[in-house]
């Protein structure tokens, strides 16, 4: 099979992450998008939300959504996230493309053992507000070297994060039009993204 992998914290999914998923299922032709939390991201502060309630709201978020399936593999793992360990202990068989959003395109290159990566799977790319979508220098020589290709997906670029999602609920504000109702609705269930009391 040819898989699509889409890594990231999902703290909490949102619109622009399902959009990407179905818009890499198509353009990619793929037979299969893979969601793939992280446990414990290397480069980034601690998450909002425990890898359960992540992985909970992911599930609702997904339900009924054909050919997009939830992968637990790197909040299965201990210690820190690396994406070339996940690759490494993905089934062999299939053929897997690495789903990135030109943020994370812009440090690529910062990854652990990114030459490993690009080796492992096909590298294809989404516009993010407010980045590009040209490939840093160290990852276009390396491209070319290797005599391979940066894919681009096709994207309406969202202005939808994330962060700005958890700054409203902290302001206990509504994220409704940023994300599904249903993750919503396990937010509020669950209090998660609460502003911090003294």
């Amino acid at each position: 099979m040819r898989v699509g992998l889409l890594g990231g914290s999902f703290d909490p999914v949102h619109h622009a992450h399902l959009l990407l998923a179905q818009a890499a299922l198509e353009h990619l032709k793929l037979d299969q998008v893979q969601i793939i939390p992280a446990g414990q991201p290397w480069q980034r502060p601690a998450l909002g939300a425990t890898p359960e309630h992540r992985l909970n709201m992911l599930r609702l978020a997904t339900k009924g959504l054909d050919k997009v399936e939830i992968n637990p593999i790197e909040i299965q793992r201990t210690g820190p996230t690396y994406t070339i360990e996940t690759l490494e202990a993905l089934e062999t068989k299939n053929k897997y493309v690495w789903i990135l959003g030109t943020d994370q395109l812009t440090n690529f290159c910062t990854w652990h053992r990114w030459q490993d990566i690009a080796l492992s799977v096909e590298l294809a790319v989404a516009q993010r507000p407010g980045s590009t979508l040209t490939p840093p220098l160290a990852l276009s020589q390396w491209l070319k070297a290797h005599k391979r290709t940066l894919l681009i997906i096709p994207f309406e670029p969202l202005d939808v994060s994330a962060t700005v999602i958890r700054q409203r609920l902290a302001q206990q504000q509504s994220a409704r039009d940023l994300l599904p109702e249903v993750v919503e609705q396990y937010i509020h269930e669950h209090g998660l993204y609460r502003p911090l009391t003294a």
